[in-house]
Formats: structure tokens, C-alpha cells, sequence
């Protein structure tokens, strides 16, 4: 499976009309490639050619445009060791982490194979005069498909497979740090057999031009992004003068919250799961961890001892836990909100290994107050914020304090608490006594500045569909 480093337009690899930039091995800082740079004219291209595709592909039967989904999808999992070096290679993470995000993107291309011959319309009672109505589902159109790079294969594949199973076409912007399993995934996609145009990657490192350009296209009627939530109020903004349906998985701010009735040894296990997968570079990430006080110093004793045993370094060899930051802005982001931390009050009661380069430490703090920055901002690194708290209202209202309203986690053994709190949390999503939460099953998507929309579950398939009235007459 050799690299692809050229665009895919229309069917055709292409080079980029501004050349090429490069794309580099965060663990080492070494040039691993250089990926085709497109231009704006390419960006029409590939917005011709999937609006070209869109009226052949989305009046094939479901099951033949579901069918090339499943080819897709064991042809992912026939190449998951070369995906995964891929992916490893270009974010940094474990190799462990690359084949479970692989098969991770697979489930997806099964799943929307599966619902995408169950869009179903509705017959509805009768009305007066004899009049009947009915609902059908219809692809929404051509969509633009935006992703981040710290999952380069399974955001694309939770975005384009119901995309293809609703029967749009779509142009995806894949982020300029990954955009090598971007295209080793739609290579594997012409292989699978989709027509020209229905898939469409455009590499750049000019990324504000390039969304820009599919916010103002009249024919794509769909975007779909996962980033930050700065970018997703420009993009919500730029979308709105054609009033393009938008789906926005933007940023979190997830509170964890252990209970004195609960498991210690699960909570500490599900709390790693949840914090440290990419190096705490995930969106559903644990950011503050709020512990009750009759458990606190135990809960912290079993955390520490766990935290000083990961193994940092290169996500390639076998046995490391934490791999390198994506790039030295965000290395020094990071230890910047831990500096601010420790000089507002904070202590630091762990720190794991330190290797130079792009490398941050497995770090533990303590005493973190609401209004220290790493409290208020998603730190997108590996390192644990943990506060106590007295009673199960005031975690709640801590747990709260966020404009964000993606992830959340708590721990208890009480059926009870878990309910009251669990419908307390202003959060689109809750693991009860869970550090992995993420399912192609399940809705995945969050509330408030987290953003729009739902990836996942029938609501996935959902957000690629418009819903049509038809009324006949007696």
C-alpha cells in the first residue's frame, strides 16, 4: 500500500496547483512526505465534480450504495497494520491506539451500511376530503467535509459513511498535520468501487480559504466539521448565506466526577481511558477531574502510582502509552496553562517521564481552583486537573461551569445518584462508570459551545436527510 501524496478529484490524482507542503513525523520532527497543496480553482473542481456525481449516485438502490460501503470496509480492515502505521506515523500516537482507531472506522462503514437501507418515510392517517399524506427521505446534496487531525481516518469515515448511504457526494478538507490516511483511506475507497465524484479530497495548508470557498458554494448544502469552536462559529457564521445545514462536533471541557460510594480502581482505570488516549489530545478528553473529599487522598494515591507508570515515546514502539504533542504550538500551549496553574496555587504531585522534542509529561495537579485557566480552557494535553469537592450539588454546579457540553463522566455506585446526576449534567454526552464512550451505535455529539448535530446511531444517518411532505389528493 504505497503513500498517496496527490489530491483526488473526480477520480483522478492530481497534483496541487500551489505544489506541495510537508507533512512531518511528530516523534522525530523528520519530513515524511509532501502532499499536494490545491488551489481554489481545485477546490471548484471537486465541488463540479461532486455535484456531477450527486443525481446518478443517490438514485442507485440504497442497498448498491450500501453495499460499496461494506467492500469499503473490509477492505479498511484487510490493511488495518499499514492504516495504522500511517496514522501513527503522521499524529504520533500508539500504534495500539492507530488499530483501534482503524477498526473504529470500519464500524462506522459497517453501521451506515447497515442503516442506510432503513431511511424510512412514513404513511400517515388520513385526512379530511380524503387527502393522504406521506413522508420520504431524500439526500440533502452535495457535502463538505471538514476534519481534525488527531483521528485522520475515523472522523472522516463517521462523516462520509452516512453521507454515502443518505446519497450525497462529498469534498473533504482533510487537516494539513494528517492528510496522508486521508487519502490511504479513499484510495482504498476507488478500490471499493464508488463512482467518480462521489468522493472528493482536497489537501492544503490554507485551511481558512479553503473552508471559506465551501461556506460560499451555493451546491453544497451540507457542511460537516470537527475542530475547535472558534473555527466552528466561523465556518456556523460563513454557512449561513445559503443556509447550508451545518454539523458541528466542536470543543470540550469534560468534567469527571468520582463519588465517595464509588469504585476506586475503576474509576482511576476508565479516568486513564478517558484522559490519556492521544496523549490527552481528544475532544471527549477528562479536563477537570472533581473528586469527593472522604475518597480524595485514596482516590490520588491510586492515580499517582499509575500516571508515574506510563511510558512516554515514539507512538511506533511497542509499550508506550504516550506519544508526542502534534506540534511544538501545542507543546507550548500546554505547558503554558500548567505554569499559569502552578502560579495561581496548583501543585504538581506527579510528573512522568520527560523527553525532548514535542514530548510533554504525563502530569498530575491538585488543588486547581474554578477560575485557574487550565480549570476554564481544554487543555489538550496529558495532564490531570483534579479538584474536591463536599457534595454531590456543588460537583454538579462545578461540572457545569463551562460553556462547553460535549463529554462527561461519573462515577457511583448509587442507581439513585447516578440518574439525578446524569440528567443534571449539561452535557450531550455521559459515561456512567465508562471512560470509553465512543460507539458508531451511539449518537455522539454535544450541547451549548460544543456544537450542532449528532455523528453516530440513526441521528447520524438523520443529519444527512431531509424529510418530504407529499399530500395526494382524493
Amino acid at each position: 500500500m504505497a503513500i498517496q501524496d496527490k489530491a483526488y478529484i473526480d477520480g483522478r490524482w492530481v497534483a496541487g496547483n500551489l505544489g506541495c507542503f510537508d507533512v512531518d513525523d511528530p516523534a522525530s520532527g523528520d519530513i515524511v512526505a509532501r502532499v499536494a497543496n490545491v488551489d481554489l480553482d481545485q477546490v471548484e473542481a471537486a465541488i463540479d465534480a461532486a455535484s456531477n456525481a450527486f443525481e446518478p449516485w443517490r438514485l442507485q438502490p440504497a442497498q448498491a450504495r450500501c453495499d460499496r460501503l461494506m467492500a469499503w470496509q473490509l477492505l479498511l480492515l484487510a490493511q488495518q497494520s499499514r492504516l495504522a502505521e500511517l496514522i501513527t506515523l503522521e499524529s504520533g500516537k500508539p500504534m495500539s491506539e492507530s488499530l483501534a482507531e482503524v477498526v473504529y472506522g470500519a464500524s462506522y462503514l459497517k453501521w451506515f451500511a447497515e442503516q442506510g437501507v432503513r431511511a424510512y418515510g412514513h404513511t400517515l392517517p388520513a385526512l379530511p376530503g380524503g387527502r393522504r399524506p406521506m413522508t420520504i427521505k431524500q439526500p440533502v446534496g452535495v457535502v463538505a467535509i471538514i476534519t481534525p487531525w488527531n483521528f485522520p481516518l475515523a472522523m472522516i469515515a463517521r462523516k462520509v459513511a452516512p453521507a454515502l448511504a443518505a446519497g450525497c457526494c462529498v469534498v473533504i478538507k482533510p487537516a494539513a498535520e494528517t492528510p496522508l490516511t486521508a487519502l490511504a483511506l479513499v484510495a482504498l475507497a476507488e478500490q471499493a468501487g464508488f463512482p467518480a465524484g462521489c468522493i472528493n479530497v482536497v489537501p492544503g495548508i490554507d485551511a481558512a480559504a479553503i473552508g471559506q470557498r465551501l461556506c460560499a458554494s451555493p451546491r453544497i448544502r451540507k457542511l460537516s466539521f470537527t475542530g475547535s469552536t472558534a473555527v466552528g462559529r466561523i465556518l456556523m457564521a460563513q454557512s449561513a448565506a445559503h443556509i447550508q445545514k451545518v454539523s458541528l462536533e466542536l470543543g470540550g471541557n469534560a468534567p469527571f466526577i468520582v463519588f465517595d460510594d464509588a469504585d476506586l480502581d475503576l474509576a482511576v482505570d476508565g479516568l486513564l481511558a478517558a484522559k490519556f488516549r492521544n496523549s490527552g489530545q481528544t475532544c471527549v478528553a477528562a479536563n477537570r477531574i472533581l473528586v469527593q473529599q472522604g475518597v480524595y487522598q485514596a482516590f490520588v494515591s491510586k492515580l499517582r502510582e499509575k500516571v508515574l507508570a506510563l511510558k512516554v515515546g515514539p507512538g511506533a514502539i511497542d509499550g508506550n502509552n504516550i506519544g508526542p504533542l502534534i506540534s511544538q504550538v501545542a507543546h507550548r500551549r500546554v505547558s503554558r496553562l500548567v505554569e499559569q496553574a502552578l502560579s495561581a496555587g496548583a501543585t504538581c504531585s506527579a510528573v512522568g517521564t520527560d523527553l525532548p522534542g514535542r514530548f510533554y509529561p504525563p502530569t498530575l495537579l491538585e488543588s486547581i481552583r474554578p477560575s485557574n485557566p487550565i480549570w476554564q480552557q481544554e487543555i489538550f494535553g496529558p495532564v490531570l486537573a483534579v479538584t474536591g469537592f463536599d457534595t454531590e450539588e456543588e460537583a454538579v454546579r462545578l461540572a457545569n461551569s463551562t460553556e462547553a457540553g460535549l463529554a462527561s463522566y461519573l462515577y457511583s455506585d448509587n442507581v439513585r445518584r447516578v440518574m439525578r446526576v446524569a440528567e443534571s449534567l449539561q452535557f450531550g454526552m455521559v459515561g456512567v462508570n465508562e471512560g470509553i464512550i465512543s460507539t458508531a451505535v451511539a449518537p455522539f455529539g454535544g450541547i451549548k459551545s460544543s456544537g450542532l448535530g449528532r455523528e453516530g446511531g440513526q441521528e447520524g444517518l438523520d443529519d444527512y436527510l431531509e424529510t418530504k411532505y407529499l399530500c395526494f389528493g382524493s
